[in-house]
């Protein structure tokens, strides 16, 4: 089959609160509308449903992901019109979902998913477990049973041409798509839904997804460590940065020691091994290689696994050349090729009070740490 996917983020969300509208409010350095669009990331066709005002944004921040289209008056009309856009193109199934719902785990789209192998349309839920009760001027007047009752979530999905047809023929709207499918006569499957596919509707809820996101964050820690010994020579190359120096340091790259321990360091975090393993010195290509080309590497796996890079702290133990006069520009360098600001990389340097082989300036260590959290 092929399953396009509608995410549904044209309203103004004036419940959520003074701001910009809820679904590109940040949640964790990402906005929620990015998180939901994240969600769907396997899915090669994406309909984005915006606000007329929001296009260019949309355009700025999504253009080439997905397919954009300006909402309508009413959620409704929204819906109806990224079904229009893909009438025609081959789609058997669609799943509709709200871009104020950043958190839907993969494991509620794919029942969904799966329901749609026997059902034309299929929705996930939660039965209402809490008491329910009448109230009047802040007082219970009473109660009802809720037995059979659920709260309902997204994505809803549905054969594609099911419900085109539903909505054509609702031109009024509901109250969500499942709705109009049942006014179309379609018989809705509810599969199992999640706490954590929360919608952000009042302020309060971005508290709560702020702390669905802090308990699920894979943080990861790596270390590294490298030494190279001094050679003939008039300069060395530490973070990125050449030096002007009596000797050079000997390896089979330019022997940048202290980007050597930094990505040594990332690839640690990663549990995939060293420089080493990645770019063997037994192969005559990386023989006095730019140690940037490494680094970079790592750095790009580290996108590629879902994380980003929290913060790096490199240490030169060496009693000369000095190095707090360039500590600032290896930082910015090691940032630039890494892509984050500069501002999560430290460098620093030690001497080892004349112990020891960096004390009798027989070669430069270094020592490196990087943490990295799930983007």
């Amino acid at each position: 089959m092929t399953v396009a996917v509608i995410i549904v983020a044209a309203g103004r969300g004036t419940r959520a609160g003074a701001g910009e509208p809820k679904q590109w409010r940040m949640l964790d350095g990402k906005s929620a509308l990015a998180r939901s669009l994240a969600a769907f990331a396997g899915f090669e066709r994406v309909v984005l449903v915006l606000h007329p005002d929001d296009m260019a944004r949309g355009v700025a921040e999504f253009g080439g992901q997905v397919t954009l289209v300006e909402g309508g008056e009413s959620r409704s009309e929204s819906v109806r019109n990224a079904l229009e856009l893909l009438d025609g193109a081959g789609i058997s199934r669609v799943l509709i979902h709200d871009g104020a719902r950043p958190l839907v785990p993969a494991a509620v789209i794919a029942r969904v998913l799966a329901a749609l192998e026997v059902s034309a349309a299929a929705a996930p839920a939660l039965a209402v477990t809490d008491a329910l009760w009448r109230g009047e001027a802040g007082a219970v007047v009473g109660t009802v049973p809720r037995d059979g009752l659920y709260r309902a979530q997204t994505p809803q999905g549905f054969h594609f041409d099911a419900i085109l047809a539903a909505h054509r023929a609702c031109p009024e709207g509901g109250a969500d798509d499942v709705e109009l499918a049942r006014r179309a006569g379609l018989s809705v499957a509810i599969v199992a839904g999640d706490e954590d596919n929360l919608k952000l509707t009042y302020a309060e809820d971005f508290t709560r997804a702020e702390r669905i996101l802090g308990a699920k964050m894979d943080v990861r820690t790596g270390n590294g460590y490298d030494v190279h010994a001094f050679c003939e020579g008039d300069h060395v190359w530490l973070c990125g940065v050449k030096l002007p120096h009596g000797r050079g340091l000997k390896g089979h790259s330019d022997a940048d020691v202290g980007m050597h321990a930094l990505t040594d360091a990332l690839y640690g975090a990663l549990a995939m091994g060293d420089i080493g393993r990645h770019f063997p010195p037994s192969d005559p290509q990386w023989k006095g290689a730019a140690s940037r080309i490494f680094l970079a590497h790592a750095a790009q796996l580290v996108r590629a696994r879902g994380f980003r890079l929290a913060s790096a702290d490199v240490t030169l133990v060496c009693e000369n050349p000095k190095i707090g006069p360039h500590a600032l520009e290896m930082a910015r360098v090691l940032a630039e090729i890494i892509e984050v600001e500069a501002g999560r990389i430290s460098v620093k340097a030690t001497t080892s009070e004349g112990l020891g082989f960096t004390g009798r300036e027989e070669g430069i260590a270094a020592l490196a740490t990087a943490t990295l959290v799930s983007a």
